[in-house]
């Protein structure tokens, strides 16, 4: 367990930050910035947070057999599935916020944005560099 949070102690703190916007009451704007803004900063919330567990996961598991099952479940399919459950939780347990599906649906473009940067871009770049850990 203490690895885990060691490992992924990034990540944890940018989903406790993901919760805590989801969940808090936000202050009003008078003025939009576009229609649609929120669906923007749903995008970005959800394609940094997959971005950082993909840049530490990619870090942490440098083997091929391990990285593929464990990303499409632990990077894709959890943060994708944690949107939705982010959604349903402002519907039925906050006053102020609503759950909408064109939200969730801006999370998971987020994810999978990210995820494909991750996989094409970063993924080359990370394993270029040496690994620090002898028996990784």
């Amino acid at each position: 367990m203490w690895r885990f949070i060691k490992d992924y102690l990034f990540s944890i703190i940018f989903i406790a930050g993901v919760v805590y916007l989801s969940l808090s009451n936000p202050p009003a704007l008078k003025i939009p910035l576009f229609r649609g803004w929120d669906k923007v900063v749903h995008f970005c919330m959800y394609s940094g947070m997959s971005g950082v567990i993909w840049i530490e996961f990619l870090c942490k598991h440098r083997k091929m057999k391990t990285r593929i099952r464990y990303a499409v479940i632990g990077v894709i399919l959890i943060p994708v599935l944690f949107g939705g459950m982010m959604e349903l939780c402002q519907q039925y347990l906050s006053r102020y916020r609503s759950g909408d599906w064109m939200d969730f649906l801006a999370n998971t473009v987020g994810v999978i944005l990210a995820s494909l940067i991750a996989w094409f871009i970063l993924r080359p770049l990370i394993l270029k560099k040496p690994s620090l850990k002898k028996n990784d």
